[in-house]
């Protein structure tokens, strides 16, 4: 079965990598896991290992027909649950399950999604409580602002969890290899506590980082001035968006 360049399919292929994935997303028997893009099922085979309630959705339709073989025995005793859709359009609160709102994500994402796959998840009504991801190298660096400037991609993350890099996975790894080495992250205790404990407005927070963004050249002053007073202007100075922390966009929210 070769892999579709379409879909963002990069098959992982070494049983140490998978064990370390499964070992670093911490999964017991009673976890509820999310996988997302089983592809072959090989990491679907660990999971099921580790957990009693694995659910797995592929939107390729020839590769959920070879799951639903590889894997007749655990559909059938309900260990496993195999959907057929787009997870970027899949609605994890019509899932007749009584488990979600308490479930983690791990898997092997196509990395041309990873950004859609994140918005979607740490934005859900549904959260889970924690996601360990494979993901390309770059872009695990952006999120932890490695080069210590912030995006709107790392603010997100850190929004609403705790990123951390795990260990690096070398492009070898993978079937066919792709052009970029790869990087496992885990991002814990998702929550939305910091817009709670802050009683800031979630919505309104994140206009006023998207408006931040809109412009990375300009200053920040720049960008807010229709929104902010003379005063908070004055506060930024010359500063741009990239040299805000968390804690800042959080205190210029409390501003507005």
């Amino acid at each position: 079965m070769k892999p579709k360049k379409s879909l963002g399919q990069n098959f992982l292929k070494s049983i140490s990598v998978l064990n370390r994935i499964v070992g670093a997303g911490e999964v017991s028997k009673d976890d509820i896991i999310l996988e997302i893009g089983p592809g072959k099922g090989i990491l679907t085979e660990k999971l099921l290992e580790k957990s009693n309630h694995v659910i797995a959705v592929e939107k390729d339709r020839e590769l959920f027909y070879f799951l639903q073989n590889k894997f007749s025995k655990e559909i059938e005793e309900k260990k496993l649950i195999l959907i057929k859709d787009d997870i970027l359009k899949f609605d994890i609160q019509k899932m007749d399950c009584e488990f979600f709102g308490n479930y983690k994500i791990i898997a092997n994402i196509p990395y041309n999604i990873t950004g859609a796959i994140l918005k979607k998840f740490l934005s859900e009504k549904d959260k889970p409580k924690s996601m360990t991801l494979m993901i390309q190298k770059e872009v695990a660096e952006r999120i932890m602002a490695r080069d210590g400037k912030e995006s709107l991609l790392s603010i997100s993350v850190k929004a609403y969890g705790e990123p951390k890099i795990l260990f690096k996975v070398s492009r070898g790894n993978f079937y066919p290899s792709p052009k970029v080495d790869s990087t496992v992250i885990a991002i814990k205790n998702i929550s939305r506590k910091i817009f709670i404990e802050n009683n800031i407005d979630e919505e309104k927070f994140w206009e006023i980082i998207r408006a931040g963004f809109a412009h990375k050249r300009k200053k920040l002053s720049s960008n807010l001035k229709s929104s902010m007073s003379k005063t908070g202007l004055d506060i930024l100075g010359n500063k741009r968006a990239e040299e805000l922390t968390l804690k800042d966009w959080i205190d210029l929210a409390k501003m507005l």
